[in-house]
Parts: structure tokens; C-alpha cells; sequence
């Protein structure tokens, strides 16, 4: 095939077309071509340089006849050398004078994004976007579970856009399809619908939990760096999914799972052990199984690792509450990326805001008087489900988190990783740093070089036993 010979008509002519660039860079094809500045800058480039035509801003589609946008997004190398995401994929800025009034079908991400051809770059700071390599090109469709499940995503902002509430958005509001904010630090707020309020600048994007998925997938299954997921045959639905497509033809996702749970409300491990005809085993994690095994109908190892859950960037946590209405521990999350922490400059880029602004399913178990019993006659204090909700940090809690994390993130570009030099439990700022290794020997790699001790993201225990009470 020849530069600039493909049919614009047709999406698999440009999918075909799009290969030529897979291992090159737009130099390997235009030398004289000048730079763009801004961001978006390198899309504008493959537009005009390789595929021929003029950047345009019309609500279609780029290719509109063959229904296809272009995506360009970047990836990563991480502290493992594997590729992995580095930003939100950007669909679109939200109107709120106009957006709040239009279905999801009639909605510019819709008509735009239902077919994506994402071509994946690897991002280096220092290098000319001309000589930026492309390592993938990815025909994507957006399935119809995930369509399901983004129509509700829309829904949830669009009203609260009809609402006059657009300054309450949160990418933790939905599963999917957020609401994500553009612009600069100290931009001024824009006039919203309804509402005398200013609204921080915010777009249609896709996770990054979500393009997460896409790019595990493209991984696995591409073919010298080409992937798509339109298949001329319907695939079998995988074993590991929370609900099917049917079940989102008639209720939301969040509706779905809380339905699981009521009938285990107020009910121990021993009465549901009873109900679904199981044993009375004892495990360390026997009331995560339980809330697993409801909230997966019993189908799913690992609700955290299902495809909903992980496109979501959704986590599901179990709390257990004391006579005295406080919890024990405080809640751990994953240990801190010395290097993600060291190369990120822009908190809503960071993978703490990531971890902090996703939405949370909280399973709450409460102690009572009285004992269960397990195999081999072990006895154990009697918890019952409490509670069970969707959960995401308000924004003046998630401002706290940003502080929070401009505290790790000093520490660690001065090098000082040291206890006292974190935020501590007693500090009392809903948040703290503390040691999450095996022992004082299980060690990390320090990016100013030699070895450190691991560290974990932490919510307070007062924090959660906060929460848990607002709920109820």
C-alpha cells in the first residue's frame, strides 16, 4: 500500500492503512514536516501528514462516512519496563449549556466514539512528536455491555448537568464514561445550566481504568502490533463477569448488586453458608469471600479482577465494625510507586488520584453478641452484613488527598522516604503513609538509585468509621 492510498469510505481500508505506521514515527514518512504546538498536537499531525485530509472540529466523527474517530494516546514504560497506560482517553469537551438536553444516542461521544481507531504512541518527554513512535493501531468498538453500561454513565452526568450541579462533577461518579477536568490550575470557572454556580472545564473521557483494558487486551491478542475487536461473530460472554448483558437491559449496574445483597442483610456467615448451600470453612478472608460470593452470584473468584470491576477501576472492600461502632484497622490500598510518584507533575494525572477519585463498593459486617461455628468446631465472634454501598470521595475530601499527596511527593523527590518525614495516623489528616512490606528486608527500587523500604496508601480507621456513619 502506498502513503495516502486508502479509502476513507471504508473503515477496514483505513485500519489497513493505519498498520503502515505501526514501529515508525510520522518522520519516517514526511521529513520536512513542521512541529505542532499544544496538546493534542501529534493527532492534528497524523491527520494532515498521514492520512491526508484537514483538521476539522464538527461534532461527526473524523472519518464520518465510515463512522471511525481517531484516537492518538500515549503510553508508558513503568518501573517494570512494561507498557502501560498514561492518561485518560479525551472524547470530547462537555457542554453544559447544551449537553444536559440530549439522549445518550444523541450525545457528540456517541455519535463520535462508538468506533475508535486508537493509535497507541510511546510517550517520551524529550522527544519531537514527529519522532515519537506508534506501537499499536486498534480498531475498537465499544461493545454493547460496555454501551450499557456508559448510557448510565452519561445519564448520571447529564442530569446532574439539568440539575445545575456541573461544580459536583466527579470522575468517581461513574463507572466508565466520566466526567474528567481540562484546563489549567487557576483556570476561571465557565457558566453552567441551571445554575449561577462556575464549573471547573470537564470532558467525556474514558478511564484509564478502562483503556486499561483495551490495551491488556491489544497486547495479548494482536498481530504485529494490530488489534480489533469487531468480530464477524458474536463472542462468547467470558467466565469472569459480574453481570451479563441481558441484566443491564433491565436495571443499572449499581442496581444489579445491591439487589444480590438484600437478602443477606442482617445475616451471619453460618445462615449464609445456610442459604446458598455451602460449608462453614475458615479462611483469613472469610468475610471478603462472603461478599464476594454475593456480590459474583457465586460465579466470580475475584470480583476485584472481573472485567466490570477492572474497566471501572470499581474496588469492593470489606469493613468490619465493632460493638463499640469503630473499626479496628485502617484500610490499606496498593504501595506507592517511588518512580510513578518521582515522574508525575500533575496530581490528576498521579495514580493516587486515580486510586482515590474511583468509586468503591463498601460491604460493611458489624460484631454482635454471640459466636459462629466453623469447620472443626472453631468458634469465631459473630459478625452480621450491615450494610452495603457505592461509595465515592467528596470533593473536599479528595482536596486533603491532594495535599497528601504533595507531601509523598516531596518526600520522594528529596529522597527522604523516612516515617516521620510522611503523614502519620496520628496526625489525624484522614490519610497516612505507613510500611506495607513482608519485613524491614522487603525492599523497592529507589529512582535516585540502591533500595528503600515499601510503603502503602492508607485511609485513617476514624476516616472510614466517618463514612460508614454518614451512609447511614
Amino acid at each position: 500500500m502506498l502513503i495516502g492510498q486508502y479509502d476513507r469510505n471504508d473503515r477496514t481500508s483505513i485500519f489497513s492503512y493505519s498498520k503502515l505506521l505501526v514501529n515508525h514515527s510520522l518522520r519516517d514518512f514526511t521529513v520536512d514536516a513542521a512541529e505542532h504546538n499544544g496538546k493534542g498536537g501529534l493527532g492534528q499531525l497524523v491527520e494532515e501528514l498521514f492520512f491526508g485530509y484537514d483538521v476539522n472540529s464538527k461534532a461527526e466523527a473524523d472519518f464520518a462516512a465510515a463512522g471511525v474517530e481517531l484516537k492518538c494516546t500515549p503510553l508508558k514504560l513503568n518501573r517494570q519496563d512494561e507498557l502501560a497506560i498514561k492518561e485518560r482517553l479525551v472524547c470530547g469537551m462537555i457542554n453544559y449549556r447544551e449537553d444536559w438536553d440530549k439522549s445518550f444516542e444523541e450525545s457528540h461521544f456517541y455519535k463520535k466514539c462508538l468506533v475508535m481507531l486508537i493509535l497507541f504512541y510511546l510517550h517520551r518527554g524529550s522527544v519531537p512528536r514527529l519522532d515519537l513512535k506508534f506501537l499499536f493501531t486498534v480498531l475498537w468498538q465499544l461493545p454493547e455491555k460496555d454501551l450499557l453500561i456508559m448510557r448510565h454513565d452519561y445519564e448520571i452526568i447529564s442530569d446532574k448537568i439539568r440539575n445545575g450541579l456541573a461544580h459536583t462533577l466527579s470522575e468517581g461518579d461513574t463507572m466508565y464514561l466520566a466526567a474528567c477536568r481540562k484546563g489549567q490550575k487557576g483556570d476561571s470557572l465557565i457558566p453552567q445550566h441551571g445554575s449561577d454556580i462556575g464549573a471547573p472545564r470537564r470532558a467525556w473521557c474514558l478511564k484509564m481504568a478502562y483503556m486499561r483494558t483495551v490495551l491488556e487486551e491489544t497486547k495479548r491478542k494482536h498481530r504485529e502490533g494490530a488489534y480489533t475487536n469487531i468480530v464477524t461473530e458474536p463472542e462468547k460472554e467470558k467466565a469472569e463477569q459480574v453481570v451479563r448483558t441481558d441484566d443491564l437491559r433491565k436495571d443499572s449496574f449499581d442496581g444489579i448488586i445491591l439487589k444480590r445483597f438484600y437478602p443477606f442483610l442482617h445475616k451471619d456467615y453460618e445462615e449464609f453458608c445456610r442459604m446458598t448451600c455451602r460449608e462453614a470453612t475458615y479462611s483469613k478472608q472469610l468475610y471478603f469471600t462472603m461478599a464476594n460470593a454475593i456480590a459474583g452470584n457465586q460465579e466470580v473468584g475475584n470480583v476485584n479482577l472481573s472485567e466490570e470491576f477492572l474497566k471501572a477501576g470499581l474496588t469492593m472492600k470489606t469493613i468490619r465494625v465493632q460493638k463499640n461502632g469503630k473499626i479496628k484497622e485502617s484500610m490499606s490500598f496498593e504501595n506507592i510507586d517511588y518512580q510513578e510518584v518521582c515522574d508525575c507533575e500533575d496530581w490528576y494525572d498521579s495514580r493516587l488520584y486515580e486510586l482515590f477519585s474511583a468509586r468503591f463498593l463498601f460491604v460493611v459486617f458489624k460484631e454482635t453478641d454471640g459466636k459462629i461455628t466453623l469447620a472443626g468446631g472453631r468458634e469465631e465472634k459473630r459478625y452480621v452484613l450491615d450494610d452495603v454501598f457505592f461509595w465515592t470521595m467528596p470533593q473536599a475530601d479528595l482536596d486533603v488527598a491532594k495535599d497528601y499527596w504533595e507531601n509523598i511527593r516531596q518526600c520522594v523527590t528529596r529522597n527522604t522516604t523516612a516515617p516521620e518525614c510522611f503523614w502519620k495516623i496520628s496526625d489525624k489528616k484522614l490519610f497516612h503513609v505507613r510500611p506495607k512490606g513482608r519485613n524491614a528486608a522487603d525492599l523497592t527500587t529507589n529512582p535516585h538509585g540502591g533500595r528503600v523500604r515499601k510503603y502503602c496508601y492508607w485511609f485513617n480507621s476514624e476516616y472510614v468509621t466517618n463514612l460508614i456513619n454518614e451512609h447511614k
